[in-house]
């Protein structure tokens, strides 16, 4: 996973194979194919790692992100975790973007990530399709838009913008 993590700062996402993680690791080929199976493998195994501490939080932790506040604290509370995993990670989710392509639905992180916000907003909001919203949530974090929309001087301009949109999803239209 270091070897990985190396790469994929050095060169970005194209830079990492199983044959370059390998060689940096100071193994063979086989012994990082037995762990990942594959370059999406190895992608989904890094995101899960970075986002460790964030599902920790959610099932487990205290109020926002855990039980025990309303879900709109916990859906703002858990968009700017993810915002800044996000941030910090565009290139690692643009490499997983391409390499999971196929199974991006069925990525352990994205499921649950899915999960969590499915559930926040059929608490809020029980009269809308929880599932597509969180799935149209979850849409809009490519690293290719983070990049393009985060700057030097505003970093966090993509997570507020996040935010905002789920608010706005979670308001009621006038009677």
């Amino acid at each position: 996973m270091d070897a990985a993590e190396q790469l994929l700062a050095e060169g970005g996402g194209e830079h990492v194979s199983l044959d370059r993680v390998a060689a940096r690791a100071g193994v063979g080929k086989g012994t990082v194919f037995r762990r990942f199976g594959n370059r999406a493998g190895l992608l989904q195994a890094l995101l899960a790692e970075r986002s460790r501490e964030l599902r920790e939080a959610i099932t487990n932790g205290p109020p926002p992100l855990g039980a025990g506040a309303p879900a709109r604290e916990r859906l703002s509370a858990f968009l700017e975790r993810l915002g800044a995993i996000a941030e910090g990670n565009a290139v690692l989710l643009s490499a997983h973007d391409q390499a999971c392509a196929e199974d991006k639905y069925r990525d352990p992180s994205y499921q649950a990530w899915h999960r969590h916000l499915r559930a926040l907003f059929a608490d809020e909001r029980p009269d809308l399709d929880a599932d597509f919203l969180a799935h149209a949530i979850l849409a809009v974090f490519d690293g290719d838009l983070i990049r393009h929309t985060t700057s030097p001087e505003d970093p966090r301009h993509f997570t507020r913008s996040v935010q905002r949109m789920a608010t706005a999803l979670l308001e009621r239209a006038p009677n």
